[in-house]
């Protein structure tokens, strides 16, 4: 427990039960003035100190030093220790975190150690929703048929996930078909105050929590404080280790007013996320304050807190308020626990007052009132466009950045079909992403505006796929109570699995015929989703342009069938009666959607549904489970094997040497994503990995996709710099993952090109833009790189995840100062030489040295090393955090 410094150990009584917490109002009194006017997020992480002082890892001097962020406001740099109360994972990322644990308990046994001390010391729940596709869809069976195919694809994976769940201890799987991990985590896991038993009786504290994706921010509106993290890191919590991160800057953003009639959260998303991208807050906490926060259900806030990676913050929180009390009592949590949420809120000063606002680094503001209907694209989620600006900005995308200037009319017959496609074609209508699935009101309005449609006898173009992936099984319970999924089911949009589907790019493939003639005529097909991400090659291969839009916009759109159509003037087609039908005479009003909302989503649904939700389906249940602490590997696998992280492991760390004579492996621009970096999405035949399941007899109907592979380092790391949309400068010509070997001149796909390197006994380096790895938190982004032979990455900026799992995997960031790699002059011939690194220390400047073997010519230039904290340097040291933390076990 703690060494209480500031004396704020107390009791809080609630009901009849009395629990121990720590009182930040104590701790004012006893030497941490004006605490009180801290942000709600910082008093969550300062009481996360004070529970935890232990002298060691949490000083003294750690609670004094966040206390001072009222004089400071996050302007001087100091560590601290981050304990999260539990850890969350999705399949995609949670399967290679437990191969990761697997193989931590065999290197356990090769250094004579316990192997039951790879154990998760917090709580950590893993849901199975990445793995479902849309293979099927517009009929009624779609869901049952992508369930099935979904186990005939992922029972290797799903064989080690129930070893997992039975081999180690606070670890449970949420099998698949229940629901997105976010909207799980928002309905049913997270509990707003946590509580655990220490010392004899209960101690309550706020419930904290780091998972294994990006949008594990949802849960902000929920008042949980939360982000992604890295497998890497998460495993490391996952084993007691302490999350490092320095004292963050928070943005206030004041919101005032109320969203007018026929404005939705999602538009409020777009509005947000375009603004603070703007701003920039990278690394910066958000936190929402201000009355019109009152106006806001928890499910808008939720809406807004998911996005937090979309406008770069590391998270978006929301204060404890009465929609939090009430969402907790809808959605069945233990009266007792809502109870204790109100008093512990308000005592700790952690309740909305509208009244008194914190101090914050910085403010922005925005009169909910002034939010229109938007969409965001084509390629990044912070370019929103109005609705009715859209048909216009796409055309000048069209022409400018997709350059078919002169060629916009361009179409393509589709083979045995009486239609044809052509640039600006919607192909993609997709209701998905816990994102909006969480929100009832956009589903409603979603689900009215089928309903109007199909009474005024609109249908779907032929040329969209429509599907409907919810985030969780209420969804289609309230859905069904309403009488909207027989609406939803005439335009196509029959449910087609619980799971992230078409967000993160497992949208399935498009009808051969639609592909081969977008593919043939070169055309800039359309998908239109109610996600949260639309970077290139991410949705589905043939669609080059992807818009985000609330769920009735989805259903608009299938209607419409284009992005040239002005959905704010033109008709979305003509109705029975002969007449045009415009959105305007489809868009439920605010008021209907509230009245079906308050008859059908209520209590009941979420107590039946939540009431044994680790049980799973027939086909979970039928998975048998073997093995004991150690996992017995099948060699023949091709989704999960041992890593080579832990080969030759000693107890003793190799000293660090200098990265003498490397070669540059890539040369990339600015906003390379996490997408672009780590295998994602489909496996092409003639890619190394493919080539690699080939030679295993793996033929090519059952690829599956990266992320279903992500327990297989064979797969992963010949996946990796794969994407179909990267470039790299060396080649600059040619679209994907390509790069030149030198000297040989010989052009191949970067992974061949390090073999290559690697059997020449060349280590290799990376040169990148602005924001290197935005995006989702993909370790295989970190990891993949690694295995590729890659000792530096030199960036001129870093998404904050990305570089904390370089770190992790012990690659070294490095941060230029000077403009970029630009004023270099780059090829990739040069040779590059870094010295220092056996005594570098955190955030220290080094010098990068570049020899051009053309001319005989030397340049130097300074670079800042981004190892941020003493706690990254020594996960670095150890050649990263897993063995950091092995050594540790193993000593213990």
């Amino acid at each position: 427990m703690s060494l209480d410094s500031f004396i704020s150990k107390a009791e809080l009584t609630v009901g009849e039960h009395t629990y121990t917490y720590f009182d930040l109002k104590a701790a004012e009194a006893n030497g941490l003035p004006n605490i009180t006017r801290l942000p709600a997020s910082l008093k969550v992480l300062l009481e996360n100190l004070l529970r935890n002082e232990d002298g060691v890892s949490v000083t003294k001097a750690d609670i004094q030093a966040l206390a001072n962020w009222i004089d400071n406001k996050g302007s001087v740099e100091h560590e601290i220790a981050f304990r999260p109360a539990r850890v969350l994972m999705q399949d995609f990322t949670g399967v290679p975190a437990v191969v990761d644990l697997a193989a931590m308990r065999d290197a356990m046994v090769k250094l004579g150690a316990d192997p039951a001390k790879i154990n998760p010391l917090n709580p950590v729940d893993l849901v199975i929703d990445h793995s479902v596709m849309v293979d099927y869809f517009g009929t009624a069976d779609a869901a049952k048929k992508n369930v099935d195919r979904e186990y005939e694809r992922n029972m290797e994976r799903y064989n080690f996930l129930r070893w997992g769940s039975s081999a180690f201890n606070n670890f449970r799987v949420v099998p698949p078909g229940t629901g997105i991990c976010h909207q799980v985590n928002l309905e049913y896991l997270a509990q707003t105050v946590w509580t655990s038993v220490a010392g004899g009786g209960d101690v309550a504290y706020p419930d904290t929590v780091v998972g294994t994706d990006s949008h594990t921010t949802m849960v902000n509106g929920l008042s949980v404080l939360g982000w992604g993290v890295g497998g890497i890191e998460a495993e490391a919590a996952m084993l007691g280790q302490p999350i490092p991160m320095l004292i963050p800057e928070v943005i206030g953003f004041k919101l005032t007013g109320k969203l007018p009639e026929g404005a939705t959260a999602t538009d409020l998303v777009l509005t947000i996320t375009q603004m603070l991208r703007k701003k920039g807050v990278v690394g910066k906490f958000v936190e929402y304050f201000g009355e019109g926060l009152t106006t806001l259900s928890l499910e808008d806030q939720a809406t807004i807190a998911n996005m937090a990676p979309e406008y770069g913050a590391t998270c978006g929180f929301f204060p404890v308020s009465q929609a939090t009390i009430d969402y907790l009592t809808a959605t069945n949590r233990e009266p007792a626990r809502v109870a204790l949420v109100e008093a512990y809120a308000k005592q700790q000063g952690l309740w909305l007052d509208p009244e008194n606002d914190p101090v914050f680094t910085d403010t922005l503001e925005l009169d909910l009132g002034g939010v229109l209907p938007s969409l965001a694209g084509p390629k990044r989620p912070q370019d929103r466009v109005l609705l009715s600006d859209a048909a216009s900005e796409f055309a000048k995308a069209l022409s400018g950045e997709f350059n078919k200037a002169g060629d916009e009319t361009r179409s393509a017959a589709v083979a045995g079909t009486d239609y044809s496609v052509k640039h600006g074609d919607v192909v993609i209508a997709a209701i998905t992403s816990c994102t909006n699935t969480s929100n009832p009101s956009v589903l409603i309005a979603a689900g009215l505006v089928a309903r109007k449609a199909k009474t005024l006898g609109l249908s779907v173009k032929p040329w969209v796929k429509t599907s409907l992936a919810p985030g969780s099984q209420v969804v289609t319970d309230y859905l069904n109570a309403a009488g909207l999924t027989a609406d939803l089911d005439a335009l196509g949009f029959n449910l087609t699995g619980y799971g992230c589907t078409t967000c993160i790019g497992n949208s399935g493939p498009l009808p051969e015929a639609i592909s081969a003639a977008i593919n043939e005529a070169d055309l800039v097909a359309c998908s239109v989703l109610s996600g949260n991400r639309n970077f290139e090659g991410r949705v589905n291969p043939d669609v080059r342009a992807n818009y985000l839009a609330s769920p009735p916009l989805v259903v608009a759109y299938a209607l419409a069938g284009s992005l040239n159509v002005n959905l704010s003037t033109d008709a979305l087609g003509t109705g029975s009666n002969g007449e045009p039908v415009y959105l305007k005479d489809i868009w439920p009003t605010n008021a209907e959607i509230a009245e079906i909302q308050r008859a059908n989503v209520t209590h009941d649904k979420f107590s039946a549904r939540y009431a044994d939700v680790f049980k799973g389906d027939e086909h979970w249940q039928a998975i048998s489970v073997s093995g004991g602490q150690t996992y017995q590997w099948d060699a023949t696998s091709t989704y999960v094997a041992n890593p080579p992280y832990f080969e030759g492991m000693t107890m003793t760390p190799e000293k660090v040497t200098d990265i003498v004579e490397a070669r540059v492996l890539g040369i990339f621009g600015d906003s390379i994503t996490t997408d672009h970096i780590s295998p994602a999405g489909s496996i092409k035949k003639t890619s190394p990995a493919g080539q690699w399941l080939t030679d295993h007899d793996v033929p090519v109907s059952e690829f599956n996709s990266y992320g279903a592979r992500r327990g297989h380092h064979e797969v992963m790391m010949r996946g990796t710099f794969a994407n179909i949309r990267i470039r790299n400068k060396i080649t600059p010509d040619i679209e994907g993952g390509v790069t030149k070997h030198f000297p040989s001149g010989d052009v191949m796909a970067i992974y061949d090109a390090a073999m290559r390197y690697k059997a020449e006994g060349r280590s290799m380096v990376i040169f990148a833009g602005k924001e290197y790895g935005t995006g989702s938190s993909r370790d295989w982004a970190a990891k993949g790189t690694k295995l590729q032979g890659v000792r530096a990455v030199i960036a001129e900026s870093f998404e904050r995840i990305h570089r904390s799992n370089l770190v992790g995997m012990g690659v070294l960031p490095l941060q230029f100062k000077i403009d970029g790699w630009q004023k270099l002059g780059l090829t990739g011939e040069e040779i590059v030489t870094i010295r220092g690194l056996e005594t570098v220390q955190p955030r220290q400047e080094l010098i990068v040295e570049l020899f051009r073997a053309s001319d005989g010519k030397v340049a130097r230039f300074p670079v800042r090393c981004r190892i941020d904290t003493p706690t990254e340097l020594e996960y670095f040291k150890n050649g990263g955090v897993m063995p950091y933390v092995l050594r540790n076990l193993a000593r213990g």
